[in-house]
């Protein structure tokens, strides 16, 4: 009778030990996995339980936020500036967010564990738990005019404007847009509809083309270009004579590069000034193949090509290829901005900033001040330095040389009265029958710069086989984005 009761308890032990276990392995091994389980309706439903916290611009302009109703769903993301902003704030739809809804996710929604005192202090006082609030860096004034511009032009493309001094991004906007209140429906079928509509559209509008994506820039790579040759030998500038080639030879092959359109570019000797005015090919391609890959991607690597960033959101990693999959002509094509240069329009605005700021480049950042609920300051963004990119005295000719360009040279559509701009246009060929790539870089003012500016208009010719310049179709856009900063 006695070992009959013991194998029953110890039976009865067994099972509740292996009760236990199985409790702790749900509770703390699978938890997070039903928790994120779409089948989960009370996540769905929690999900608009709480107060989002506002995404504004400059502290004033309202880009998102969350309004109480008496439906089913306690409160519901709201976007009053819709298309404008699509990009920045991204979408808060039944399972996901994108850009800074899902960058800030946890401030947003208040879980994050900077707002535990908040949290605590709203459960004393019996008050609902409110998400922080999200300030940023945008100019509404920039952004506005970039999304004009930009869409005047008929073509998809990108724009970014960024403070040289600071880093903070003042404009970023992105062509074409959509409108992230479709998506944030709380209704499932109607939100996974409209996501999927976008995303079958062949224009690619979720694609955030200023950050999310990169393009052959032109000949507005000419700049790193000239940096690398000024820091090279610190006795050059724009006086000194380089050779300028109707036609160059390219080591190894049976291939000449020519300047645009065949023309001649002075009489085969130049000023380096008259180089970069003129946009000529061959003097660049030549100075890539005397200086060699690795200066050259150094060089680049000091303007932040390659480097990961975040603002917060992910930005895709620009680069000039690999030197040992590349053969040795390769770098006088990456030297004009071809073959394997490959830049996103933000990484293109930190190089004219850079060159703007003395050589400094500073860190982009997005994010300007987090809030909580009642306005105390969570979190502010500050300016830091990424790269010492050229000496001051270098950038300094550098800086002189791009005036001299909208003064003199490609880029005359982007000067304004009474500011002195610097710049680079850039036209960046692309697959066989497709139009040119027009580009735009500048800043402005020259002798205290406010704002720098990257203009990327996608295969920017109405027509394949038509003049596409930077000249003639970005950079009267960079001219309005900096016109609007300097509130000209």
């Amino acid at each position: 009778m006695n070992s009959t009761l013991k194998r029953a308890a110890v039976a009865c032990l067994a099972m509740f030990a292996l009760l236990m276990i199985n409790v702790n392995y749900l509770q703390a091994v699978k938890a997070d996995g039903y928790r994120e389980d779409s089948r989960n309706n009370r996540n769905y439903f929690e999900r608009y339980a709480v107060q989002r916290g506002r995404i504004t611009a400059s502290g004033k302009t309202i880009l998102a936020q969350s309004t109480e109703t008496k439906g089913p769903f306690k409160f519901l993301r709201e976007y009053p500036e819709g298309e404008l902003y699509a990009h920045v704030t991204g979408f808060f739809s039944p399972e996901s967010e994108s850009s800074v809804e899902r960058a800030e996710n946890s401030l947003l929604d208040g879980s994050s564990s900077d707002l535990l005192l908040r949290r605590s202090i709203d459960l004393f006082t019996g008050e609902p738990t409110k998400g922080a609030n999200v300030d940023l860096t945008i100019n509404p004034k920039a952004q506005k005019a970039a999304y004009d511009a930009l869409r005047q032009s008929g073509k998809r493309g990108a724009a970014v404007a960024i403070e040289p001094k600071t880093g903070k991004i003042l404009a970023l906007v992105s062509l074409p847009t959509y409108d992230p209140a479709k998506i944030s429906v709380p209704e499932k079928p109607q939100a996974f509809s409209a996501y999927n509509k976008l995303e079958k559209n062949p224009d690619k509008p979720l694609i955030n083309r200023a950050i999310g994506d990169f393009y052959a820039p032109g000949s507005t790579f000419k700049v790193v270009t000239t940096a690398a040759w000024l820091e090279d030998d610190s006795s050059r500038d724009g006086q000194t004579v380089v050779d300028a080639p109707t036609r160059l030879s390219l080591p190894n092959t049976t291939t000449t590069l020519p300047n645009y359109g065949g023309a001649a570019c002075g009489g085969g000797q130049v000023p380096m000034v008259y180089a970069l005015e003129r946009s000529c090919n061959t003097p660049f391609g030549k100075i890539g193949l005397d200086l060699g890959y690795a200066k050259i991607a150094e060089q680049a690597r000091k303007f932040g090509v390659g480097e990961p960033l975040s603002i917060p959101m992910g930005v895709e990693a620009s680069t000039i290829g690999d030197e040992e999959k590349d053969d040795p002509a390769a770098i006088a094509m990456t030297s004009i901005g071809q073959r394997s240069a490959v830049m996103t329009p933000l990484q293109m605005a930190m190089i004219a900033a850079g060159i703007a700021n003395n050589g400094s480049v500073m860190k982009p950042y997005l994010v300007n001040k987090i809030t909580d609920a009642k306005g105390d300051a969570v979190d502010e963004g500050e300016p830091e330095e990424l790269s010492e990119a050229m000496s001051p005295e270098n950038a300094a000719k550098l800086k002189s040389m791009m005036v001299s360009v909208v003064a003199n040279g490609t880029a005359k559509t982007a000067q304004i009265p009474g500011v002195e701009v610097g710049g680079k246009t850039g036209t960046a060929e692309t697959r066989e029958g497709k139009a040119p790539h027009a580009w735009f870089i500048s800043f402005a003012p020259a002798q205290d710069p406010q704002v720098a500016v990257a203009v990327f208009v996608e295969s920017g010719a109405a027509r394949v086989g038509e003049e596409a310049t930077g000249g003639g179709v970005a950079a009267p856009i960079g001219k309005a984005i900096t016109e609007a900063v300097l509130d000209k």
